[in-house]
């Protein structure tokens, strides 16, 4: 990033704060005293992202972002192309979600999500989109830039993104064409993926190593817990798991993971896709990851010793929980999925109240 100003070493200093004087995590943190909420670090990007992060900010002040950066599509898309930039979309709407209930925070998340309608080149920008580009430019750096914006929102928590780096999401494609049903083709770019006819066999980034953002590995090393999914498996989900820093904190971390699935298959990307096949193609794209708990809808399970079955071989538990809203559409409740998250920290966690 170019573009650093004098006062970057004073803002670097600064301890972002939230409205009232509510800090956000800051870089490195302090051990946890006993009693105080658990350090929580939430890995996907998109809507699934966003659910797990309105319900984490709930029960716990000291959450962590952690957002895929291989968004191609739309305003973010367009910024990237012209500009050079990491895609900026799923990083606004992750800050989105960690804006509190009160006038403030709603109103700021309307303002960050808010898209100009035009005949010109505005059009279907997102407001928060051109305010995290515009901190970047100036800052010259990611991290910081994000910090400041979530300080004016009064977020509850931090931002990151996975990498400091725009990258390109791949994946291997069955039946892409419906004329050649049996062939496997390679599908490039996430909105792409993220709609794909046929079956997504893998998925890969390019580069194929890149770096990853060394915020967002302390955060998963320093963690109590951390929250994978719900989200798009192949183009939210899985691409943490390709980060090769990102995931050897993953393995490595002390902290208990908990994979949250999908309420339902997303079409085109999971169509067809069973709870246990999710953990299927986690596991091929991460074999030595483990994981202490498998998260699901209590009514988006027909076979519960299936689902059983595939969390063994991850060394997890099973705990169902109604966490859908009751409007019929496969989306997340925020309270909750708030409630089976706390219950989860409580029984599976340590002894004692996080709050």
């Amino acid at each position: 990033m170019t573009g650093r100003t004098p006062r970057l070493s004073r803002l670097r200093r600064a301890v972002p704060e939230g409205r009232g004087g509510r800090p956000v995590p800051a870089r490195g943190g302090k051990p946890r005293r006993r009693g105080t909420p658990p350090k929580v670090v939430a890995l996907g990007g998109g809507m699934g992202l966003s659910a797990s992060l309105a319900a984490l900010r709930r029960i716990t002040g000291a959450l962590t972002a952690v957002v895929t950066v291989a968004d191609d599509g739309g305003s973010s898309g367009r910024l990237r192309d012209e500009l050079g930039v990491l895609p900026p979309g799923d990083l606004r709407k992750a800050l989105a979600a960690l804006c509190g209930d009160d006038d403030w925070g709603q109103t700021w998340a309307r303002v960050i999500q808010h898209r100009f309608q035009s005949k010109g080149d505005l059009h279907e920008h997102a407001v928060g989109n051109l305010l995290i580009v515009a901190l970047w430019e100036q800052l010259g750096d990611h991290v910081l830039a994000l910090d400041l914006v979530g300080k004016l929102l009064g977020a509850h928590g931090r931002v990151l993104p996975m990498s400091a780096v725009p990258l390109e999401l791949q994946a291997l494609v069955r039946g892409h064409d419906p004329a050649r049903p049996e062939d496997v083709d390679t599908v490039r770019g996430q909105a792409t993926v993220a709609l794909t006819p046929g079956e997504v066999q893998s998925v890969h980034l390019v580069p194929a190593d890149p770096p990853a953002v060394p915020e967002a590995v302390a955060a998963v090393l320093d963690a109590d817990w951390v929250v994978l999914g719900p989200g798009s498996w192949f183009s939210s989900v899985i691409p943490h798991l390709l980060v090769p820093e990102l995931l050897d904190a993953l393995t490595q971390t002390k902290a208990r993971r908990v994979l949250s699935l999908n309420l339902a298959p997303q079409p085109g990307e999971t169509e067809g896709f069973s709870p246990q096949r999710h953990l299927e193609v986690l596991g091929r794209h991460a074999p030595k990851l483990a994981l202490d708990v498998v998260l699901a809808d209590e009514a988006a399970v027909p076979d519960r010793d299936l689902l059983t079955d595939a969390a063994k071989r991850f060394g997890a538990a099973v705990e169902l929980a109604p966490v859908a809203r009751t409007d019929g559409t496969p989306r997340h409740d925020p309270e909750l999925l708030a409630a089976a998250y706390d219950r989860i920290f409580r029984m599976h966690g340590r002894i004692g109240p996080w709050r």
